[in-house]
Formats: C-alpha cells, sequence, structure tokens
C-alpha cells in the first residue's frame, strides 16, 4: 500500500482527545488522519483512491510512545560475555516492540564505564545500525534516548557531537556506580553487573574500585553535555533520584522528566519544578518496585505520575492501562494517556503523535475486546497509515 493512498478504518471504536466514538470511520491520507467520525454506510469510497479496512468489533487506540526501554539489551546480550550480531538483535527486537503494540521507541542506550552490551563501542554501533542500515529494515520509529553514566569519563567529545549533530532525542543523566561504603547498594549492582559482563571476582571489585576513584572527575563533563542540550532543544531526564539533594540538582539542571523518583514526596517535589514524572509499566505489573521504592499504583493515587515505560520489559506497557482500570486507579481513557499523549508531550512531539486526531501521525493500534484484557489481543499495529503488522 503507497503511504499516499486514503485508508478509510471503518467500524472500529476510537478513543479520540474527546473519548470513545463508537462504530466510526477514521481517514488517513498520507500518513495523517484526516477525520474521524461515525460510519456513515451510505458513503462510498473510490477503492482506486481509498483503501478500505473493515474493523468492526475491534478497538481503536493510539499508538503506544516508549521513552524507555532497554530489553534490546537482553536480546543483544542474553547470557554474559555472549552476544549476537546486532542487525539480527535489533531486527528481533523491533519485532517485539510492534508485538507490543510499541509504534514510536526510544532506544535506550546505556553509555556506561562498563564493558559489553553496556559499552560506548555498543552504543555506537546500535547508533548507527538504527540511523542508517535500519532506517531500511525497522518498522517501528526509532529514536534515541542516552542514558549517560556519570562515572564514565572516556569519550566525552564524541558524546557531545551526538548531541550536536542530532543523533539524539533525549538525555538522562544517570548514576548507578554504588559508593564504596554502601554494601546494599554494591550487592544489587554486582548482581546486574553479572549478567552483563563476563569477568572473575577479583576482576570485577579491581574493576568497580578503579572507576569509584574516577568517579567525580566526570562532573564538569555532566555539566557541558546539560548545557548542550538546552542548547539544542534535547529533553533532559535525571534518574532514580532518591534524595532531596539529587531532586534540587535535577532542578538547577532544568530536568524536563524525572525518572523513578524513589517515593511521593520525591516525584511531588519534582512535579513541583515541572518535571513530567516518568515510571516503569513492570512496577504496576509485577505488583511493585523491583528496589522496594514507590509503587505505580500508589504514585496514581497520589497523582504523582505523568507517564509510563516499558524500562526493561516491553509487554508490561500495553498491560499496564488495562491493570489500571482493572485496579480501579483510573479511567481505561486516563490510563491509555500515560502510554500515548503524556509521553509524546514529555518528548515535545505533541503535535504530531500520541493522540488520534486530524493532522497527527496516523500511528495506532486494532485490538480485539478480548473477555482476558490481560492477554495480548492486538490485531493489527500501523505506523503513518500502513499496517506494519498483522496479527491473525
Amino acid at each position: 500500500m503507497e503511504n499516499s493512498k486514503k485508508v478509510a478504518i471503518q467500524g472500529a471504536k476510537v478513543l479520540t482527545t474527546t473519548g470513545w466514538v463508537e462504530d466510526a470511520t477514521v481517514v488517513i491520507e498520507s500518513g495523517k488522519f484526516v477525520n474521524i467520525d461515525r460510519s456513515d454506510p451510505s458513503q462510498s469510497y473510490n477503492p482506486e483512491e481509498t483503501k478500505l479496512v473493515n474493523a468492526q468489533g475491534l478497538l481503536m487506540l493510539p499508538g503506544i510512545i516508549d521513552l524507555h526501554g532497554d530489553t534490546y539489551e537482553r536480546i543483544v546480550s542474553p547470557r554474559p560475555g555472549i552476544t549476537f550480531p546486532l542487525s539480527i538483535a535489533l531486527v528481533e527486537n523491533d519485532r517485539s516492540l510492534l508485538a507490543a503494540g510499541i509504534t514510536t521507541s526510544f532506544c535506550s542506550i546505556t553509555d556506561s564505564f562498563e564493558p559489553g552490551v553496556r559499552s560506548r563501542d555498543t552504543g555506537r554501533a546500535v547508533i548507527d545500525f538504527i540511523l542508517g542500515e535500519g532506517k531500511q529494515i525497522l518498522r517501528c520509529q526509532h529514536f534515541i534516548h542516552i542514558r549517560h553514566e556519570e562515572a564514565n569519563i572516556k569519550g566525552h567529545e564524541e558524546l557531545c557531537e551526538w548531541l550536536k549533530s542530532g543523533k539524539v532525542q533525549l538525555l538522562s543523566i544517570n548514576d548507578h556506580l554504588p559508593p564504596p561504603d554502601n554494601e546494599p547498594k554494591m550487592l544489587r549492582y554486582l548482581k546486574g553487573f553479572r549478567r552483563r559482563v563476563s569477568m572473575s571476582e577479583s576482576e570485577i571489585f579491581d574493576f568497580i574500585h578503579q572507576i569509584q576513584e574516577q568517579r567525580h572527575s566526570g562532573e564538569p563533563q555532566v555539566e557541558e553535555l546539560v548545557a548542550i542540550a538546552h542548547s539544542r532543544n534535547i529533553p533532559l531526564a535525571s534518574h532514580d533520584d532518591h534524595t532531596e539533594a539529587r531532586v534540587a540538582l535535577s532542578r538547577k539542571r532544568r530536568v524536563a522528566i524525572a525518572e523513578f523518583p524513589a517515593n511521593v514526596d520525591l516525584a511531588a517535589k519534582s512535579r513541583d519544578y515541572g518535571a513530567l514524572v516518568l515510571m516503569g509499566a513492570p512496577n504496576l505489573i509485577r505488583g511493585g518496585s523491583h528496589l522496594g521504592w514507590m509503587s505505580v499504583a500508589e504514585a496514581i493515587e497520589n497523582d504523582v505520575v505523568d507517564c509510563l515505560c516499558s524500562d526493561y520489559h516491553y509487554p508490561s506497557l500495553f498491560y499496564a492501562p488495562f491493570q489500571i482500570e482493572y485496579l480501579g486507579l483510573m479511567s481505561f481513557t486516563q490510563a491509555w494517556n500515560l502510554v500515548s499523549s503524556h509521553p509524546a508531550a514529555a518528548i515535545g512531539m505533541d503535535n504530531c503523535k500520541g493522540r488520534i486526531a486530524p493532522n497527527l501521525d496516523a500511528d495506532f493500534i486494532l485490538v480485539s475486546p478480548h473477555p482476558r484484557p490481560f492477554l495480548n489481543s492486538i490485531v493489527s499495529v500501523y505506523i503513518a497509515g500502513q499496517e506494519s503488522v498483522h496479527y491473525s
């Protein structure tokens, strides 16, 4: 189907900016929504000009926008020290995104001091593929989210150039390196490190000790990255703010998105200075934070969350709005905003994505109203008005 050909989605129950429209016809032209109205059985379309899609009995929902997803790491490197060719891994990752109804993905690349899947070399290769060969192969719309580790001081000029050249659409500042005197955090970090990197115990401790000695030398570099991001209108995110001092620093840096604040009070303080709060959908589906921090349910009950992301599990982002409605925390229409229109606004794309409305990108999913909504019931995924995947 040519992108310039009109498409008419007929008979669906459509989630619009003003609520549900039953038995609607949605017309798409040149990859954009043209109009949304109740179906008119008497209206006819020229089949040479318009492709008709029978969506009777299906829900039509705005495509999911995922601002923070690093599941691709487990596809590139499923075991410590084991990696697969990026072209294979990222194509499979792309299919996983579509299967979860994600039409816009911010590939969350950790720019770390670690070797392996979180190294600069891997990050560079992922970016080169997505912005190069991937443009012809990948179906989901991919953008780059760099998660820069403060203690990573190597290759600073290259990272600055990525920001200046427009390769990066979201920058978050991370500090996952455990302080030497914090045993619980050290044990938690080591558990994750061992899943990603193949090293002996002595090599791991020597490596971490070496990085700990340089952790503060990266602070001036971080401030330069923050300044470049603001000068290029790249949204800035904080990560895991767990103290008032960290929130104050994020405020000073004019952070736009506060990722995973530790508790209700800190989330509220982040919102007070204008940041939108982003939390992980797996937190909701699993019933709480794997770190013992604020749950998504608690955040919703206290009105301190704006967006959800897949974090480390793509399917959770599709399931989350159904679970939110089931728990009585929000209506489904409000909950779907957490994965569509709100992320679009947070990243500055609300003028083109996140809603089914005229003149916006025709990114959407058709869903069967399954009696058990916690089972994936996606029928089709459309991007820019074209069907990217169909499930019978």
